[in-house]
């Protein structure tokens, strides 16, 4: 059942994104060539706390990391650690927040230095395709018309849509429904009512789509080894459109 907020929910929604957010920038404004992960997790931990919220993901089914920093070939789920940022990597930075009952969820994936075309063009096909989703999802489409275009940018250009892993419903938990795969047909699955939120979740694999676990049980890596991009925002679904609560501003 997918859960419609009040009004009240949407303005503690609207909040916990907008945190979400904001640690997100702030995160994003660090990468750098030597930077290691843990030191992004340490800047994002600090806004967190200057926010008076909480990370949403620290100790959640066990997971070891306030934020997600997922490098190259990871495609979700990377541990923050020692690893160092080089030249011509990509990471993908996922922050979830609570704040006041409610949860925000993104993501984006940053480059590192200078980077190939063919990187480039992963990240920008990525990136369109969560936009192209969110242009199409409103009240009253169906789950299929978001996962379909999802998947027609991504395979139209060469790239391939992860199938493990998938966008939520969101609201007092940090995932609820439905589920938001990002391949699908359109005018299948559920009618998306007006004023549920959804975290749309965009993972585009530059080879095949199938992925695999590391023995941390956390780290979710291409099966082929080649790059993964991981784009995210967490939408509020009206008659005629969505707003995007997690967007930069």
């Amino acid at each position: 059942m997918i859960d419609v907020k009040s009004a009240a929910e949407i303005d503690g929604m609207r909040k916990a994104c907008r945190i979400a957010a904001e640690v997100l920038i702030e995160t994003g404004k660090n990468v750098s060539i030597g930077i290691t992960t843990r030191e992004l997790e340490n800047i994002a931990g600090k806004k967190i706390k200057s926010l008076d919220a909480k990370s949403a993901f620290l100790g959640y089914r066990n997971y070891p990391g306030i934020i997600c920093t997922s490098i190259n070939e990871v495609v979700v789920h990377g541990i923050p650690s020692s690893q160092k940022l080089k030249e011509g990597d990509i990471i993908g930075i996922d922050v979830g927040v609570k704040y006041g009952g409610f949860y925000g969820d993104t993501a984006k994936t940053f480059t590192v230095g200078t980077v190939s075309g063919s990187t480039e063009k992963l990240l920008r096909i990525a990136e369109s395709s969560l936009e192209s989703a969110i242009k199409d999802c409103s009240a009253g489409c169906r789950l299929g018309d978001i996962s379909s275009v999802i998947q027609k940018t991504a395979e139209e250009n060469g790239f391939s849509v992860v199938r493990d892993f998938v966008g939520h419903g969101i609201g007092r938990n940090l995932h609820e429904d439905p589920q938001v795969p990002n391949y699908g047909s359109r005018g299948t699955g559920l009618r998306i009512p007006e004023n549920c939120c959804l975290a749309i979740e965009v993972m585009i694999n530059e080879g095949m789509w199938q992925i695999k676990i590391l023995p941390d049980q956390w780290t979710a890596v291409t099966s082929d080894g080649k790059l993964s991009a991981h784009f995210e925002h967490t939408v509020l679904v009206k008659k005629n459109g969505c707003e995007i609560l997690t967007k930069e501003r």
